[in-house]
């Protein structure tokens, strides 16, 4: 029985999620499949790819043949250098960073606001300061006038 490795598509219309799977070649693109090994959701930014690496080095060398997009998949996961003995085993896959926690995001948020009340209550006492500064020193003007006098 030829066994192949490859994508069995899910999800919705326009948003396509695939299972990497062990399958006979004979059967359909999302018929009964033997063994899923694996994840690809190519939506999600950067793409999801998780495989067993375990599982995927077992059917490789049983004999399981890979189709080209999941070929492509192996190699950014680093499994087909293992598979082949060739360097760069640690493959190029990119991890998306983690979310920051909701309750953080919200507290700086409020943190932010409320030193922008503060912020702006303090430009506003500073023009009173400026023009009492400018009402002394029209003040002193009017008074070395006089003083001249």
């Amino acid at each position: 029985m030829a066994v192949k490795i490859k994508l069995k598509r899910l999800g919705k219309i326009r948003n396509p999620q695939y299972r990497i799977v062990v399958a006979d070649s004979r059967t359909k693109r999302d018929g009964r499949a033997i063994e899923e090994i694996g994840l690809y959701q190519p939506k999600q930014e950067p793409s999801l790819i998780e495989i067993d690496s375990e599982r995927a080095q077992y059917w490789l060398g049983v004999g399981a043949q890979p189709t080209e997009p999941v070929l492509s998949l192996l190699k950014v996961t680093g499994d087909w250098q293992k598979f082949k003995g060739e360097p760069g085993a640690e493959g190029t896959l990119r991890k998306a960073e983690p979310k920051p926690d909701k309750k953080a995001v919200f507290e700086a948020a409020v943190k932010e606001s409320m030193g922008d009340v503060d912020a702006a209550a303090a430009p506003a006492a500073k023009p009173k300061k400026k023009a009492e500064a400018k009402k002394a020193d029209a003040e002193s003007a009017e008074t070395e006038v006089k003083s001249e006098d």
